[in-house]
């Protein structure tokens, strides 16, 4: 689905879930605007309000010791999640797809590789109204914890595929493993050139 396409089939009414603040102060995570001091010193997931593409685009880890009057006004903060980072794919409020991401890079968006992996995730409460009004919803998680939706599949494995290896601007990635065969796609987003499916 291309993105003009998703962003026309959403109900205005579910826009909110763009909104990742509205997002993360839903599921009662601490998180809040620019503006608003955070409750002790600490690391916080600084990030866009709204970031409608994905890929963790300008999502930066930082120390905050309590005015974030310096943030962007369309920046928010929330607690850090560490853990598994997945994305699921719904289909009609079942889980259809689930990938797991593995990342040794510290910038957010650069992936070493995702694989498919056989789990069966619950569709989120948070969600329970939307269950089965748009046919696909894509979260990704970390921890469990519900950190980005869209109204749309992950289109990095609607080959077939059980692993997708980045390509990131400059030929850089992580090498493939030889006991497979590999085809690249020519696929450019966010800071990456393609990648390697099996």
């Amino acid at each position: 689905m291309e993105v003009k396409e998703e962003w026309e089939g959403i109900h205005v009414d579910d826009l909110w879930v763009y909104d990742k603040l509205i997002l993360s102060k839903k599921l009662g995570y601490t998180c809040g605007p620019s503006g608003v001091d955070v409750p002790k010193a600490g690391r916080y997931v600084v990030r866009p309000i709204t970031n409608y593409r994905g890929m963790g685009r300008e999502a930066t880890i930082e120390w905050i010791w309590d005015n974030t009057d310096y943030l962007h006004p369309s920046e928010f903060w929330c607690e850090v999640f560490e853990g598994e980072h997945i994305s699921v794919d719904y289909f009609m409020g079942q889980s259809d797809l689930v990938v797991r991401g593995v990342r040794s890079s510290n910038e957010l968006y650069k992936w070493d590789y995702w694989e498919r992996v056989d789990w069966r995730i619950p569709f989120p409460d948070v969600l329970k109204d939307l269950k089965g009004k748009y046919p696909w919803i894509n979260l990704e998680m970390i921890d469990g914890k519900v950190i980005e939706v869209h109204f749309r599949r992950n289109s990095d494995f609607l080959h077939g595929n059980t692993m997708m290896i980045p390509v990131w601007t400059g030929g850089i990635h992580m090498g493939l493993p030889e006991d497979q065969e590999w085809r690249y796609i020519p696929e450019e987003d966010y800071h990456r050139e393609g990648y390697w499916i099996n």
